[in-house]
């Protein structure tokens, strides 16, 4: 398997062709996978977003001026509004935003970028990042496409990629029934493809100024497996989420 960036992708504008654009950069095969960072396509699709957008209502007057405190740093509550807007829960509210978007990602606010927007505060995630990638596929000779962000994790320093949306692919490897090499029947596990691809094209993709937001997976090979349609975990079985509804934030303890 080898990834390499789409060479001499431009700034990308509300209205752009991403399949065109990809397509006229580089030759692609059916069994490419081929990886968009969320960015560009939020770019494309209009996604930006000004703070004057977003009148701060009461619960983001609040929440802005409890994490300024927790954190001695100005917080403006109209950024605070525009989180509230692009999410569907709020899963903490100290000492930072975490967030369910209307599609299942969890992330910090909402996934609202405030780098690399030229001419506006905001950046946006696209509103069905799945339905993006099947618009861009439809353009595509490749038959597979992810878009992709950056996120932090659970119990790890560091951020690293995952996928958001995905087309001409089931999300996951199903191992289940299968067996180890000591005949032993796998139970529970299900392998997260598209989050594996993203976190691999993540690393030629960089970060801040690289500029090479599209990355082709050539050679992938799902084998013989099956495949798992679940991939945001539903509330009732995601047990952190319901342990830290009933967690207080303690900033006096290290």
């Amino acid at each position: 398997m080898e990834l390499f960036a789409v060479p001499d992708v431009p700034e990308i504008r509300e209205g752009d062709d991403l399949a065109r654009i990809i397509a006229e950069r580089v030759d692609l095969r059916p069994d490419d996978v081929v990886c968009v960072a969320s960015t560009v396509v939020s770019k494309a699709e209009g996604r930006f977003a000004d703070l004057d957008d977003f009148p701060a209502g009461p619960r983001a007057r609040e929440l802005a001026a409890r994490l300024s405190e927790l954190t001695d740093e100005e917080k403006d509550p109209r950024f605070a509004q525009a989180v509230l807007e692009e999410s569907v829960d709020l899963v903490m509210t100290e000492p930072f935003l975490l967030t369910e978007t209307r599609f299942g990602h969890v992330g910090v606010n909402a996934g609202i970028d405030r780098s690399n927007v030229p001419d506006h505060d905001l950046l946006l995630l696209p509103k069905r990042p799945s339905e993006s990638a099947e618009r861009i596929c439809a353009g595509l000779d490749a038959e597979r496409v992810i878009v992709s962000d950056t996120s932090g994790r659970p119990f790890r320093h560091g951020q690293r990629g995952v996928a958001l949306g995905w087309a001409g692919m089931a999300p996951s490897r199903d191992w289940r029934g299968e067996t180890d090499r000591d005949g032993r029947e796998l139970g529970v596990t299900v392998e997260s493809v598209v989050d594996e691809l993203a976190a691999a094209a993540n690393l030629v993709q960089g970060e801040g100024d690289d500029g090479t937001p599209v990355v082709v997976v050539r050679g992938f090979e799902w084998g013989d497996h099956g495949e798992s349609h679940a991939h945001y975990r539903d509330v009732e079985g995601d047990f952190v989420r319901q342990a830290l509804r009933g967690w207080t934030y303690d900033p006096n303890t290290n």
